[in-house]
């Protein structure tokens, strides 16, 4: 009976995993890969709408520049998801919030679906801006979310499932935008609509299952909702220390509001935390793996691959990184965040730079081509091992409950602008560096392997105030500079 209560407990954790993760960051990944395969049916969609408008073409250069602002609403949306991100975290909660982030997805869903019908290209650009915003507030809450669900010795594990499901939405969003499927001419419109499915999945699941506990307790003050979640994910054994952990934080937030995004950069108590989640979140979207899909395709061609193919080998490159964030998940909790990190970023660096010699050489000798493609999937790997999950377990592990809200909207407001600055630098590094394009990159990642190894603290097995109080000592070295450390949050008294 004792081990079927416990099977329930693990289920109903898993189950709340699956359901915050399937229209949360499986949105994100998914949203992004999709746009690639109908490409050139938008750009006719979009030429033969406005001769049908004016009776003339559109010129190329304005078909380009709507496609580019397509393309770009997207993490334009992100940023304001991820402004909205916090307030709505903390006024509704977590598991709400990803509730309510699902009206953006069927509002996009339903513009994309009837675009071509009603002739409007406008349509589809309003619907890449909404997709974008609920990425934007997915991305932040959900990692919010199953972070403080977690037990301690889960935590990270739990947390990192954010960038499976982001992967794995990679993956989809390539599988299912293959001609064969919905890359096709005519089903275009199903291909971008299709982000609704995840999304009423969501819908019909995440209801049923319990919201943050840390948020019940510390934010509501409810602690028979927060017992109630508690047994519901743990069970009914073996509650006491996490309870008596969760009251020591309630106790020392009473009567303070929730952090505002810049009264993190002023705090001194927060120095460390902070620039640990400038520095290595900057580093992430810097590191180059998004230039690496970029260009993909161009190393794949260089190689010999049919373009009919090519298609296939790019899922390739979303299943590596889906395959690498599964072998983290199960190793993060043995050898915890900094090895990862610093792992990473330093093979990252290696293959970087074996891509730029074989990039060089490449016409000195017929076999670097199959060298660069290799290095493709090997920068992939190593990115998917560490920076990608890792990076967004900092925010939910280095902040407190009344600064955590804060930190993700940090987070993600860096996350998001990164974004648009790389894929709008990114043509301009292309042709200016020619084939020591990734020198940029590979500087980012041996400054993001530097930092982990010198001023991240290790989170492995330990409690937020285990964690808080770690994190009190490096913000003040010397007992004199700073006050006595009295909690999750540092309690700043004046000095006569």
């Amino acid at each position: 009976m004792r081990g079927l209560r416990r099977l329930i407990q693990g289920r109903i954790l898993l189950l709340t995993i699956c359901a915050a993760g399937i229209g949360g960051t499986f949105q994100f990944g998914y949203n992004l890969s999709i746009i690639n395969a109908p490409t050139l049916h938008i750009q006719e969609f979009t030429n033969e709408t406005w001769r049908m408008r004016t009776g003339r073409p559109l010129p190329d250069h304005l078909v380009l520049l709507v496609w580019s602002l397509i393309v770009s609403l997207y993490p334009l949306g992100g940023l304001l998801g991820a402004l909205l991100a916090g307030p709505l975290a903390v006024r509704l909660g977590r598991k709400k919030s990803l509730m309510v982030n699902n009206i953006f997805v069927v509002a996009a869903a339903t513009l994309f679906g009837f675009s071509r019908r009603a002739g409007s290209f406008e349509m589809i650009m309003l619907g890449r801006l909404l997709v974008g915003v609920s990425a934007g507030v997915s991305m932040n809450v959900q990692p919010m979310y199953l972070g403080e669900s977690a037990p301690k010795e889960l935590r990270g594990a739990v947390a990192m499932t954010s960038a499976i499901f982001a992967a794995l939405g990679i993956v989809m969003g390539q599988v299912v935008g293959l001609r064969e499927l919905l890359g096709g001419p005519q089903a275009w419109p199903l291909l971008l609509a299709s982000c609704l499915v995840p999304g009423l999945l969501q819908l019909a699941s995440l209801p049923l299952l319990p919201e943050s506990p840390r948020y019940l307790l510390i934010d509501c003050g409810d602690s028979e909702a927060c017992l109630a979640a508690l047994q519901r994910l743990r069970g009914p054994a073996d509650l006491a220390g996490e309870l008596a952990e969760l009251e020591q934080e309630r106790v020392v937030c009473v009567g303070r509001r929730a952090r505002r995004p810049w009264e993190l950069f002023g705090n001194r108590a927060l120095r460390r935390q902070v620039a640990s989640l400038v520095v290595l979140g900057g580093a992430m979207e810097l590191c180059g793996n998004d230039a690496v899909y970029a260009y993909a395709s161009a190393v794949f061609l260089q190689a010999r691959i049919p373009p009919e193919k090519v298609q296939y080998a790019a899922i390739g490159t979303g299943g590596c990184e889906l395959l690498a964030v599964l072998v983290s998940c199960v190793v993060i909790e043995k050898v915890g965040r900094r090895v990862l990190l610093m792992g990473g970023y330093g093979l990252m660096t290696c293959w970087g730079s074996i891509f730029t010699a074989a990039l060089c050489l490449q016409s000195s000798f017929p076999w670097m081509p199959y060298l660069a493609v290799s290095c493709v999937f090997a920068f992939i790997l190593s990115f998917g091992i560490g920076p990608a999950g890792v990076t967004g377990i900092l925010a939910t592990e280095l902040f407190d409950q009344m600064a955590r809200p804060a930190a993700y909207m940090v987070c993600g407001v860096l996350m998001w602008t990164m974004l648009f600055v790389v894929g709008l630098a990114f043509p301009f590094i292309m042709e200016g560096l020619s084939h020591f394009l990734y020198v940029p990159f590979i500087c980012v990642c041996v400054c993001g392997a530097v930092y982990t190894g010198f001023f991240l603290p290790e989170t492995k097995g330990k409690t937020f105030l285990e964690i808080s109080e770690e994190l009190h000592r490096l913000n003040f070295p010397r007992r004199s500079q700073g006050p006595e450390w009295r909690g999750p949050e540092v309690i700043q008294s004046t000095e006569l």
